[in-house]
């Protein structure tokens, strides 16, 4: 049996940290490195995961680097990681490659910008993508886009991580718990019926930010058997603190990848680089995207306490507005996403304000069987996200342009849209009954999907 640690430890820059109950584990990493670590390069701009000036990198065993928000991460998270900050690339090609490119401008989010583009080069893929989560004041795009398409993998190797066990720190008036072994993380749940379970924290963290200090804290991500995803017969079984970039990595595999657009606009990379399923399910939020997609799938949230396991669909977990079925000695122990049937399609949608890095006015899902049953799942629409069966009673053995419109009449009786600074309740039904009436293109004519202005 492993014994607990009052320590947290974890590589920074290469070098070994080692930070005791003197400092409060739930203080986020942002504040410690702007404080009692002496390091000014990582900037504070808006403290809550949406500018990136906070932009810092997780080295993983393997070499990838996964750009995370340090204004939304606490420092307990940390403890085992190697992570890299601005002051540890110093000189390294892409901080010459902003220069020379006049990418720096007013300069303050450079530090940022030049995170995310490390990153970047190790991890690939769309550029406009990759600083989707970093916002310049000075608005000047192009030099930075430029010079980052032009890079390329510097081959550098990542610090070793620590190895990390337990941990148990009393610090400012917080008990953090990071257990290691599920039964440990059950027990602490039996215990402390009250503390709050931490996931990646993209939600809790803005807490934390703005300086919520809870009495007890259990940090899941330490625990072995919630980190993995695995392939069943009846689908794909994602572990509650499974980063969404971990599993962006897991569905094209697993057939899933209808799911891959909107993983794409599920935050940024850095707050994909710490979000989970488990906290977009845990924290309830009717804006949850990825909760109308697994309404959609039929997935299954399976939860876990001492006692044992129960599996419950997701649409009876979700009770209400930030309210779920989970027991107070209870965890999100993981989902089961089902495979989508052989001739169906799933078709996730989107709107918000922002294309990029924008929280949903509307979303939606649909798993569309043409010969059979349909379900379709909004978010955005009311309290909590929900199943439309009145739609779906209007479709179910009636495909076609007609019973769509139908359809989207019907849907007024199953939500309850409400207004606020995103939209108002009369263009949050127009809206998702405007997605239901294009769903019959985005089936039919599939290959218009590719170009969203096309629809």
């Amino acid at each position: 049996m492993q014994q607990t640690a009052d320590r947290i430890e974890f590589r920074l820059n290469g070098t070994m940290v080692t930070i005791g109950p003197e400092i409060a584990p739930t203080m986020t990493m942002l504040h410690w490195l702007r404080g009692p670590a002496g390091l000014y390069g990582t900037k504070e701009g808006c403290a809550e995961g949406d500018c990136g000036a906070c932009t810092i990198v997780l080295e993983e065993l393997d070499g990838g680097r996964i750009p995370v928000n340090a204004c939304l991460l606490a420092i307990g998270q940390v403890h085992g990681a190697s992570v890299r900050t601005i002051e540890g690339i110093r000189g390294a090609a892409v901080q010459t490659a902003f220069a020379a490119g006049d990418a720096t401008q007013c300069g303050f989010c450079t530090p940022g910008f030049v995170m995310a583009a490390w990153a970047h080069q190790r991890e690939g893929g769309d550029v406009h993508e990759a600083l989707a989560g970093n916002l310049c004041r000075c608005t000047g795009y192009r030099p930075i886009i430029d010079v980052v398409a032009g890079l390329e993998d510097d081959g550098a190797t990542a610090a070793p991580m620590v190895v990390a066990g337990p941990v148990m720190v009393e610090a400012g008036g917080c008990r953090f718990h990071r257990p290691t072994e599920l039964t440990a993380l059950l027990a602490l749940r039996a215990q402390e019926p009250g503390a709050w379970l931490l996931a990646g924290g993209t939600d809790l963290g803005v807490g934390l930010a703005e300086g919520k200090r809870p009495e007890t804290v259990i940090c899941l991500s330490g625990v072995a058997a919630l980190t993995r995803v695995a392939a069943e017969a009846g689908g794909l079984r994602v572990g509650a603190a499974v980063s969404y970039a971990q599993l962006m990595r897991e569905i094209d595999a697993a057939g899933l990848t209808a799911l891959r657009p909107l993983l794409g606009r599920l935050g940024s990379r850095q707050i994909r680089g710490l979000g989970t399923i488990g906290g977009n399910l845990g924290t309830a939020s009717p804006i949850g995207d990825m909760l109308p997609p697994l309404l959609a799938l039929g997935a299954i949230v399976r939860l876990r306490s001492s006692a044992g396991s129960r599996d419950v669909p997701v649409e009876d977990f979700l009770l209400g507005y930030r309210r779920t079925a989970l027991g107070a000695d209870e965890i999100i122990d993981s989902v089961l996403l089902p495979h989508v049937p052989p001739g169906a399609t799933l078709v996730c949608e989107k709107l918000s304000k922002r294309y990029d890095q924008d929280i949903s006015a509307v979303s939606a899902a649909f798993l569309v069987d043409p010969a059979g049953a349909m379900r379709l799942a909004f978010g955005g629409m009311g309290p909590t996200a929900v199943r439309a069966r009145n739609a779906e009673a209007a479709l179910t053995g009636a495909w076609s342009a007609d019973a769509l419109d139908r359809a989207a009449v019907a849907l007024a009786d199953d939500v309850a849209p409400f207004s606020d600074s995103r939209g108002t309740a009369a263009y949050r039904l127009a809206a998702a009954q405007g997605l239901l009436r294009r769903l019959w293109w985005r089936v039919v004519r599939p290959e218009l999907a590719a170009d969203v202005n096309a629809l």
